[in-house]
C-alpha cells in the first residue's frame, strides 16, 4: 500500500473472524483503522447495524474509506448503498477492487466471509486502499451522473 489511510472495518456475526484479522493486519501496515464491530460472533449482529456504522464514519468525516464483511458480501453492499456519498462495491477479484476506485471512486469494499479466504481478503483490501480516483473525463463525467440520480431519488436526512 501506498500510504496510511484512515480505514473503517466492521462485520456482522459471519465476517467476525475475517474483520479481525484483517484489522490486525491493517494496523501492522501503517493504517489508522477504527474497529466498529461486531466484538464476536453473535447471530444478533446483523449486517444493515455494521454497514451503518461503516458508512456514518465515512460521512461523518471519520474515516477516508471503509471495509464491511458478512457472510455473502451481498447485504453489506446493499445496507450501505442506501447512504448518500456511499459508494459501496461487493469485490472478489483484485481487478474490481481497485477498478472500483480507480473508475467509480468506490469508498466502501464488502466483502463476504464464506466467498473469500484471508489471504484473498487481505488483496482486495490493499488493492482498494492502494487506488485512486483516476478523475478522467468519461470517469468524472459518470460518476456527476451517479451524484445526481442519488439528489434526486435519495431523501435528505
Amino acid at each position: 500500500m501506498n500510504s496510511m489511510v484512515r480505514i473503517a472495518v466492521a462485520a456482522d456475526h459471519n465476517g467476525y473472524e475475517l474483520k479481525q484479522r484483517l484489522v490486525t493486519e491493517l494496523r501492522a501496515s501503517g493504517h489508522q483503522v477504527t474497529d466498529l464491530g461486531s466484538d464476536g460472533a453473535d447471530v444478533a449482529d446483523d449486517y444493515p447495524d455494521f454497514a451503518q456504522r461503516v458508512c456514518e464514519a465515512i460521512r461523518g468525516g471519520l474515516a477516508d474509506r471503509a471495509v464491511v464483511v458478512c457472510g455473502s458480501g451481498v447485504g453489506v453492499t446493499v445496507a450501505a448503498n442506501k447512504f448518500p456519498g456511499i459508494r459501496a462495491g461487493m469485490c472478489h477479484d483484485l481487478y474490481s477492487a481497485r477498478q472500483g476506485v480507480e473508475h467509480d471512486d468506490m469508498n466502501v469494499l464488502c466483502l463476504g466471509s464464506f466467498v473469500v479466504a484471508f489471504d484473498l481478503a487481505r488483496d482486495l483490501v490493499n488493492e482498494f486502499l492502494s487506488a485512486k480516483f483516476s478523475n478522467e473525463e468519461r470517469h468524472a463525467r459518470r460518476l456527476s451522473k451517479v451524484k445526481a440520480l442519488e439528489a434526486r431519488f435519495m431523501k435528505p436526512e
